[in-house]
This record gives C-alpha cells, sequence and structure tokens, in this order.
C-alpha cells in the first residue's frame, strides 16, 4: 500500500527524471517569470529545441540546444541540468550554457538599447497621467 504523502512524479516526467517539460524547465531555470508565460512562449513558437518547434509538453533532456527568440536577437543555450524546483538564481543559471554567439548578440542588444535610450528626449520632471499615454501610444506599447 503507497503512502499518500509520497510524490507522484513519475521517472521520466518531472524533475530528477531523464526529462523534463519545457516550459517547467523554463521557469525553473529562470527564463520565464511565470510557468504560464512560459507555456505561451513555447506554444506560440518562440522556443525550439534542437532546431524544431515544439509543445509545452515536449521534455528537454541533458545536451538539448534550447533557442529563445526574444525581442531583437536570440538566447541560444545547451541544457546542463534538470533541476528539481525553482531554485535561486545562481543554481539555476548553472543548469544551462549560453552560447558565445547568443551571448554576443544579448550583448550587441544591450548596447544598442543603452545607446538609444540615452539619445531619447527627457523632460525634467515625471510626466502626468497623459503624458504617460501619449509616451505609450507614440511607442507602439497601447
Amino acid at each position: 500500500m503507497s503512502n499518500p504523502h509520497e510524490s507522484e512524479v513519475s521517472e521520466g516526467s518531472e524533475g530528477g527524471g531523464l526529462s523534463l517539460r519545457i516550459d517547467r524547465w523554463l521557469w525553473c531555470t529562470r527564463l520565464f517569470k511565470s510557468r504560464s508565460l512560459a507555456a505561451e512562449a513555447v506554444a506560440g513558437g518562440k522556443v525550439h529545441i534542437n532546431g524544431r518547434r515544439v509543445k509545452p509538453a515536449h521534455g528537454v533532456r541533458v545536451g538539448d540546444r534550447v533557442v529563445i527568440t526574444r525581442p531583437g536577437y536570440e538566447f541560444e543555450c545547451e541544457v546542463h541540468q534538470l533541476p528539481d524546483r525553482r531554485g535561486p538564481a545562481p543554481i539555476a543559471q548553472g543548469c544551462y550554457a549560453e552560447t558565445d554567439r547568443a551571448r554576443a548578440a544579448r550583448e550587441k542588444y544591450a548596447e544598442q538599447s543603452r545607446l538609444a535610450s540615452a539619445f531619447a528626449p527627457r523632460t525634467d520632471e515625471r510626466p502626468d497621467k497623459h503624458a504617460r499615454r501619449e509616451l505609450r501610444r507614440l511607442r507602439g506599447r497601447d
């Protein structure tokens, strides 16, 4: 007779096994703020494993190459570990290794964003409600 307090995690389906759902892995490694955002990105075709578009329930294994399409660049990494749970950021970062090409693209995008914001006109005081709405409209974030 099994103990009702035991975990019902089967081998290979969740953390500690041979594979982990891609949406859960993305959330556990802190690449997305929530699991639902990770699942939405995967379902929307923004995440590929080994060059193939996958569904949120697809299993990711150690050694797989994951590519995430972000605004302005692609984040590419190799899976090193499958975490048991979502933990601290330093442990989460040890679960993957970003490729040199992806790191260069990310740094280039960050530099371009920094330079673009440096040349953006700024007012001396904080914008009021109407000015904030106008700024959002101009930036296309309505």
